[in-house]
């Protein structure tokens, strides 16, 4: 299998101006590039940018996967709507990476197993991940660090954290996680079972960010020179810009009233979710085990149900049987054969294999030069060749 790259980037915040699209332009001939976002794909070869410089300078967003399992998803944030110093916490050396990026900070979800699970990627696949994975920026600007617990278990079950080292605080809410942390997991290849025990320190609910009583009681806690900075903002026509640091202030204090023990259990060492995680995978295979069990039992009884039948009008069954072989052709003898197949256990139930026998030649008397038909019978172990 040939070599395959994908690199998507969007523009969020603002549109791409006409000397930026032919900036981007001169990294490579073959890109679609728009207003808003540059793809390119590659068989052979490689992209001649540099992502970390075209985050840093044009787009709030980037995709890359390659066919050798390796995955990166980054996003770019406003360097007011960030607490690094708490946010650094959930980092890892390579799953999740926080960047200064100037004006921004950059974060990146990476994957890059050694042997991917389900083998090399198809070359349609990365075309859908960009639209999955852009809701975390607006979950990120509103306060909810989810998609940042998931970068930093992703790094813990790839090896990057040691057993003694705590998990950063988990968020409440990882128990219902969005389309897009879940999303999120998917393309990090988090274990479900790691999901699972990691929920277990987890409140059942994402803190609301709008309450209106926490606004209330914040609003009466802003000093007259930030709401005044906030009016300046808005008159000089920087309406998302206040509205984000608005927003940043009110969660960084709304988080100053909720400590993590609030919100969600102690925190556990790398080691025991570990350990949660191996209990969750034995919980889960027991109950598949039973449910299987279960299955197969119902599929029995109905098997069952349909052999007795089947086994009330044998003569019945021949006779749909013989219309569908004098059909001739592959579809009509793939039905014959299963309805053999389905006839020989019924008489064996309900009669006995002598008189199956003595059927199926009576059967097989006018069809016997049906090729086709013969060797089916005879791979099923029904017929023997005269």
């Amino acid at each position: 299998m040939s070599e395959y790259q994908y690199y998507e980037f969007l523009a969020i915040d603002r549109p791409l101006s006409a000397q930026e699209m032919a900036e981007l332009r001169a990294l490579s001939t073959r890109a679609r590039i728009t207003t808003v976002s540059f793809v390119n794909e590659y068989s052979w070869g490689s992209f001649k940018g540099d992502p970390d410089t075209l985050m840093k300078r044009y787009f709030d967003a980037h995709v890359y996967l390659a066919n050798w399992g390796q995955h990166r998803f980054s996003l770019r944030l406003p360097r007011d709507v960030l607490d690094f110093k708490m946010a650094a916490a959930y980092g890892t050396e390579y799953a999740l990476v926080i960047r200064d990026a100037g004006e921004h900070w950059v974060i990146d979800w990476n994957l890059n197993p050694e042997e991917p699970e389900g083998g090399w990627i198809s070359e349609d696949e990365g075309h859908d991940w960009m639209a999955r994975l852009t809701p975390l920026r607006e979950e990120l600007l509103r306060g909810d660090w989810r998609g940042l617990y998931l970068g930093w278990l992703a790094g813990m079950a790839t090896g990057e954290v040691e057993d003694d080292q705590l998990e950063p605080p988990a968020p409440a809410g990882l128990k219902q996680f969005t389309p897009a942390q879940l999303a999120l997991a998917v393309f990090l290849a988090i274990d479900f079972d790691v999901l699972t025990a990691a929920a277990m320190g987890s409140a059942d609910a994402a803190v609301d960010a709008t309450a209106p009583e926490d606004l209330e009681t914040w609003l009466d806690t802003v000093p007259p020179d930030e709401a005044r900075d906030v009016l300046r903002q808005l008159l000089a026509g920087q309406g998302q810009r206040a509205e984000r640091s608005l927003k940043a202030r009110f969660i960084a204090w709304q988080r100053a009233q909720r400590s993590p023990a609030a919100i969600g259990a102690a925190r556990r060492t790398v080691a025991e979710l570990h350990q949660l995680a191996d209990e969750v995978e034995q919980i889960r295979q027991r109950q598949e085990a039973q449910e299987r069990a279960r299955t197969e039992a119902e599929r029995r009884k109905q098997r069952e149900a349909d052999l007795a039948t089947l086994a009330r009008d044998f003569d019945r069954a021949w006779a749909a049987a013989h219309q569908q072989a004098a059909r001739g052709v592959a579809a009509a003898y793939d039905d014959v054969r299963r309805a053999v197949v389905d006839l020989a256990e019924a008489y064996e139930r309900h009669a006995t294999r002598e008189r199956f026998e003595q059927a199926l030649r009576w059967f097989m008397e006018p069809h016997v030069r049906r090729t086709a038909l013969v060797k089916r019978l005879s791979d099923a172990g029904l017929w023997k060749k005269r």
